[in-house]
């Protein structure tokens, strides 16, 4: 057998497999631990203008599994013209993602081992086919630089919950799940794990109980959270499997006959000493207690959830966070240590599990003017306004300006048309009174639809039991209404809302911690329903904060729209505007505002003054998660610019290129919106033209007169007459759609090039595929020989 002339496919399946899973079968189990090209993210989720898909998922050639969910290491595989470490560089790179000690490379000759563990004098060597090693000696190697005991072994070797249905923890999931139990086997007890808002927290909190539960190491454990709403989502569905072992802790009352508690902070601690009812539990009564959301302004030392840690200070701790906090005053990281697992939102858009985002930016003239009452001007009931310069931070606290409201409903409004009126939208707003009165703006905004379902619209605050009720609608993606919901701070944290498509951000926002989790509502994917990436709709700067270098997320790309609106640089936010959020609250009417702490301010409602928008744009995040101030224009021409110095090397490649849409799918994923720059030049210009064009300053052509210079030379002669009816076709559907449609065989199965024939049939004309692929090329010269 010739080795060098076999696929990577053949040398996994004739050489790799066998001496993995060994002579007599006897090794890895093929079955049950040897999982073969392993996709473990699901591709980055690009948005190209208006075309949304998938990048390439990181696939595996093998996972070898301990048992299930303990993998140790990871096998990349090369056909036989490469050499045995050829696929180390990837194979590293796959076990530093998935956290594996081991990693292989092999082309069907040998394996070369890479030992990751840290226990072992020699970091590199080759490894007969014969020679690899059985799963126990791997995990023998494992636990012995791991340094484990038999006792911890236990704990970690327990087994996952599986429901039966197929569902598996993700594996960024498993990271934070086993390097937990691996720590607490260990004895450490103080941990904290950072997950981006959309992750699975809680089901990495549930599958962490469920192994030190089911292994023994922990007998009774809290779960500590800060909101009902919150506590309710987990008893029903990620902790369901616990069963009759677990409890809510309702009306501050005790049961100790459980060994599960779910628990919101409020409902065992108080101001005063006989409200803190966690304290009829001994003190050493549990011997875990995990926070949920810990980073919720509440890691100061008087917070609620710190009392209760305290109290319980010989129980293991382990916080949960997606912001993990770190101020003067507050630190989750001086509570619990460094993080042992961070998992953030810019992996997660990378990786494909959550969704990026486009931002829509609306200047109003006065929030970026300011706005000075007349002399003597009184508000619509009489009062007297002060006189003073008003700006962004009254507006809507002590200063409402009625059109503003409206302008901001007519703006949510006319977007909404012009994508789905129908996609689930959050409306964030400075306090409860602003969320009504921006729910009656919305109401009047969308009449017809307000009024053939009054839920249409609703607002969701903590003071308002009949919009919390519809808070159960609103996040399931089977329920229509609520469509549209405004609130202050009830939907900021811990409603997993997967199909919301639009949040509006008409608060002030001050604090990254509050800005990420307002970002993490919309974050999540549903592709059942079509939500892929959501858009977010600022009036307040507030997407400023996206260039702080705390903010880990990764914006997708910028567009422009045309010139004729003004264009505001991004400014920083303010310090100083911190808003309340230790105990999850709403902000009430005059909560925020100037004087707060004091008496309220004098609040004024002003109905006749005309707001108008000043700036509007539209923007993505690029790459590197960074803002693009430049036109679409300018942005093209310099990417475009970088990729190929001269327009003579942009036609060479072009030119040499067997299908030009790769070429044009390189410059899309490097951000040229070719749709967006045909929506500002021309949409009766070709892709090709639309670089040239905008790059190197070339004159460009219509595909129509393209495609009628290369009937006028007659270039097709040599063929027969039905050949040359079907380039003639060709011609038109290139003058119709573009270079993408002709280059497509797909093209071949409509009209009228079925009147030929079908596709087989047609292709046959030219002598077969390769003659008909030839034909196309020539075309193609013929179309972009001028410029050449």
């Amino acid at each position: 057998m010739n080795k060098k002339a076999l696929t990577e496919t053949d040398i996994r399946t004739k050489f790799i497999t066998p001496a993995i899973v060994g002579a007599d079968g006897t090794k890895w189990n093929v079955m049950t631990q040897v999982r073969e090209e392993v996709f473990f993210t699901k591709g980055r989720v690009i948005v190209r203008g208006k075309t949304v898909k998938r990048g390439e998922a990181k696939k595996a050639d093998y996972l070898l599994d301990y048992k299930p969910n303990l993998c140790l290491a990871v096998v990349e595989a090369k056909d036989n013209n490469h050499a045995v470490g050829a696929g180390m560089p990837q194979a590293l790179e796959y076990a530093e993602i998935l956290d594996l000690p081991f990693a292989y490379s092999s082309n069907g000759d040998a394996f070369l081992e890479h030992d990751r563990t840290g226990g072992s004098d020699v970091v590199e060597r080759e490894i007969p086919l014969d020679q690899f090693p059985t799963p126990e000696e791997l995990w023998q190697r494992y636990c012995t630089a791991k340094g484990l005991k038999p006792e911890q072994v236990a704990i970690t070797v327990q087994d996952y919950y599986d429901d039966g249905s197929g569902k598996a923890p993700r594996y960024y999931q498993l990271i934070a799940i086993n390097r937990t139990v691996d720590a607490i086997a260990r004895g450490e007890n103080r941990l904290l794990l950072v997950m981006a808002t959309g992750t699975g927290k809680t089901y990495t909190a549930f599958q962490i109980i469920w192994r030190l539960w089911k292994s023994g190491a922990k007998k009774r454990i809290l779960f500590l959270v800060d909101r009902n709403i919150l506590a309710d989502q987990t008893k029903t569905n990620d902790f369901k499997p616990f069963g009759t072992a677990m409890t809510k802790v309702t009306n501050r009352t005790v049961d100790k006959s459980f060994e599960i508690y779910l628990c919101l902070y409020q409902a065992v601690t108080g101001t005063e000493e006989e409200d803190n009812i966690y304290k009829q539990f001994s003190r050493d009564f549990f011997d875990l207690v995990i926070v949920d959301e810990c980073h919720r302004g509440s890691a100061a030392d008087d917070a609620r959830w710190r009392q209760v840690l305290e109290y319980f200070s010989s129980a293991t701790q382990i916080g949960l966070t997606a912001t993990p906090k770190e101020t003067k005053d507050v630190s989750n990281i001086e509570y619990f240590g460094e993080p042992i697992y961070t998992y953030s939102l810019r992996q997660g858009i990378s990786d494909g599990f959550l969704a990026p985002y486009k931002v829509v930016r609306i200047g109003l003239d006065k929030d970026l003017d300011g706005w000075r009452p007349e002399d003597g001007q009184r508000d619509k009931y009489g009062q007297l306004i002060e006189d003073r310069e008003y700006n962004d931070r009254d507006f809507d606290r002590n200063l409402i300006l009625e059109k503003r409201t409206a302008i901001v409903a007519a703006k949510v409004t006319e977007f909404l048309k012009a994508t789905s009126r129908f996609s689930k939208t959050i409306i964030f707003c400075e306090n409860i009174e602003h969320a009504e009165r921006m729910r009656q703006a919305m109401v009047n905004a969308n009449a017809d639809l307000a009024a053939a379902n009054p839920n249409y619209v609703v607002r969701i605050t903590g003071d308002n039991s009949a919009g919390k009720a519809q808070l159960d609608n609103f996040i399931d993606p089977e329920k229509t209404y609520p469509v549209i919901a405004t609130t202050s701070q009830l939907m900021s944290t811990g409603v997993d809302a997967q199909t919301c498509k639009l949040i509006v951000l008409d608060k002030r926002i001050g604090s990254m911690t509050e800005f990420k989790q307002i970002i993490g509502r919309g974050t999540r994917i549903n592709e059942d329903y079509n939500k892929l990436f959501f858009t977010i709709m600022d009036f307040k700067r507030a997407t400023a904060l996206f260039a702080d270098p705390d903010f880990d997320g990764d914006p997708v790309q910028i567009y422009e729209p045309p010139e004729g609106g003004g264009v505001v640089p991004p400014e920083e936010e303010e310090e100083g505007n911190q808003v309340n959020e230790g105990e999850g609250g709403e902000l009430g009417p005059f909560e925020g505002g100037e004087g707060a702490g004091g008496d309220p301010p004098t609040k004024y409602y002003v109905d006749n003054v005309e707001v108008r928008v000043a700036t509007e744009r539209v923007q993505y995040l690029d790459e590197s998660g960074k803002l693009i101030t430049e036109s679409l224009k300018d942005y093209s021409r310099k990417t475009v610019r970088k990729e190929f110095a001269s327009l003579d090397e942009f036609l060479t490649v072009w030119n040499s290129a067997e299908k030009k849409q790769a070429v044009l799918e390189e410059l899309a994923a490097k951000g040229v919106f070719l749709d967006e720059l045909a929506d500002q030049v021309g949409h009766d210009l070709d892709a090709f033209d639309l670089v040239c064009h905008i790059a190197f300053d070339a004159p460009p052509l219509t595909r129509k007169e393209r495609a009628e210079k290369v009937k006028k030379r007659n270039v097709f002669g040599k063929y027969g007459e039905q050949a040359r009816a079907v380039l003639d076709a060709l011609l038109q559907k290139y003058a119709d759609s573009g270079i993408t449609s002709v280059e497509s065989l797909e093209i071949l199965k409509v009209d009228p090039f079925t009147q030929h024939g079908t596709p087989i049939e047609i292709v046959k004309l030219f002598g077969g595929k390769p003659g008909y692929l030839k034909a196309i090329r020539e075309l193609e010269t013929e179309l972009y020989r001028r410029a050449a």
